[in-house]
């Protein structure tokens, strides 16, 4: 069943008395997406009355826009998140895993991107920070490089440094590119468009320790002197300086900036220790925050700030520090909602979502509605009056309606999947878990205790009524069989490949 039986007001050219005048579609804007890494729903301060990081920035995003309270990442981890909102498809697809240390790309040639969409369209593309969707590094690769140590990863000599990397950002419609591609992992090192800058000719060293949690830093070539806590900073001053040249330029631009933080390494700056009350990763979300702000003060220096519709969002929830945090620290990173990283409980991919387009979205207005990072492509494509081509997008919806008109939101199912062949439904205030738990990342003794969670159940599946129990504490699985079985159609069907909405 096709989703894109789109309204069309046709003028035709006879005039009626008295007729109000039609209201003129707003020219394309540029677009903006900043994509936090690992930052859970609670992390947003407006969003968790019992915060302990400020977010004074992404607060006044959300009061200059509309909030969705039901947003949705496609899975519980980075590279799945981030296929998922540039090719408007489900990742699993396709895939389920993370791209490895030097693995080749996940988006093949023919895959459309938003960004080639928008490029088509008149847009000026750009992306700087975390790729995470793979790179053709074989083509560096030298004839005689040695064979992957088990222990201390690829050797800095296997490569040719200075020879173009094919199939990143450049080959899916990015005019522009600058990042280190994964945070923790190789190659250590900057890369400009499809160029490592700087050679990464010694292996990775690491020195001292993070402000919370383990370096989680893959083996592998590194830049010499590589400095890990340095790199949220370049990448910001880089995004401003591309906004900055982006003055006075004709047609609209498309700029997505997919943070490494507040993802481990988690090394917050000099400058931000000590800015929260929740240790050092609380630290890293403030940082974060900051690099928000001199991003909306850069379209603000530019004066496009106006013609600018600006999503801020995460790939998916907190990690396994998040439950140590709340013992610690006190602050609950996924909020109220159970679950973290990796699971398909609501913690592990309801995140942050906040929409800001003056004059278009509505300041000031907090939705309910089922939203998915998946429909942003559609959205997108309809807000810069870009047709969808044929075969692209399968799984987005047009939500500009309800972005704009706060309109009941066509999403009405969402699939829920981290770990291949473990999947979950939401449908409408159901959530049906095809799995005995919905958990993948370790639940420590202490904190199902402090928490009341309950225990194994012996049954198949867990079910959920997230309009009576948000939490997700009572598993209605064996009262409602109807129920069961009618999500358990629907989810085997979307597995099929069809478009049950």
């Amino acid at each position: 069943m096709s989703h894109r039986f789109l309204g069309i007001a046709v003028a035709l050219g006879c005039a009626v008395s008295g007729a109000a005048a039609p209201v003129p579609e707003p020219p394309p804007p540029n677009i903006v997406i900043l994509y936090a890494d690992d930052m859970g729903y609670g992390d947003l301060a407006v969003q968790n009355p019992g915060s302990r990081i400020p977010t004074p920035n992404l607060d006044r995003l959300a009061a200059e826009g509309t909030r969705f309270t039901d947003a949705h990442s496609s899975s519980g981890i980075c590279t799945p998140s981030r296929y998922a909102l540039l090719t408007g498809s489900y990742h699993w697809r396709k895939f389920h895993d993370i791209v490895q240390s030097f693995d080749p790309p996940v988006l093949a040639a023919a895959e459309v991107t938003l960004a080639e969409l928008l490029k088509k369209n008149g847009y000026r593309t750009a992306c700087i920070g975390k790729w995470h969707l793979g790179w053709d590094w074989d083509a560096l690769r030298r004839p005689d490089a040695p064979a992957r140590d088990p222990k201390t990863g690829e050797s800095p000599e296997a490569f040719d440094w200075f020879l173009p990397v094919p199939g990143g950002p450049l080959a899916h419609g990015f005019d522009d590119y600058f990042g280190d591609d994964v945070p923790n992992f190789p190659p250590y090192a900057w890369i400009e468009d499809d160029r490592v800058l700087t050679p990464p000719t010694v292996p990775l060293a690491l020195n001292g320790k993070p402000a919370e949690g383990g370096w989680e830093a893959r083996p592998g070539p590194m830049a010499e002197g590589w400095d890990f806590q340095a790199v949220p900073g370049r990448l910001i001053e880089h995004t401003v300086e591309w906004i900055g040249r982006q003055r006075g330029a004709p047609g609209p631009f498309f700029l997505y900036v997919p943070f490494n933080a507040p993802h481990a390494p988690i090394v917050p700056d000099d400058r931000s220790v000590g800015l929260s009350k929740a240790g050092g990763y609380g630290d890293f979300v403030a940082q974060t925050d900051d690099h928000v702000g001199r991003i909306l003060r850069a379209l603000d220096g530019i004066g496009v700030a106006r013609q600018t519709l600006v999503v801020f969002t995460s790939d998916n929830g907190p990690e396994s520090y998040a439950y140590e945090r709340v013992r610690a620290r006190g602050h609950r990173s996924a909020g109220s909602w159970r679950g973290l990283k990796r699971d398909l409980y609501e913690g592990g991919h309801r995140v942050p979502f906040v929409v800001r387009w003056p004059g278009v979205v509505p300041a000031g207005v907090v939705s309910e509605a089922l939203v998915s990072q998946i429909d942003l492509f559609a959205t997108l494509a309809a807000a810069a009056g870009a047709p969808l081509p044929p075969r692209s997008a399968p799984d987005s919806y047009d939500l500009m309606p309800v972005w704009r008109d706060g309109a009941p939101s066509p999403r009405r199912t969402l699939v829920h999947n981290t770990v291949r062949e473990v999947y979950a439904l939401r449908h409408e205030q159901w959530v049906l878990i095809a799995a005995p738990s919905g958990t993948h990342t370790p639940v420590p003794e202490w904190y199902v205790k402090a928490e009341n969670l309950p225990g194994p159940h012996g049954r198949p599946g867990e079910l959920f009524d997230l309009s009576r129990d948000p939490g997700q504490r009572q598993n209605v699985y064996a009262d409602h069989p109807e129920v069961v079985a009618e999500l358990s159609e629907i989810l085997n069907a979307l597995r099929a490949g069809g478009q049950v909405r």
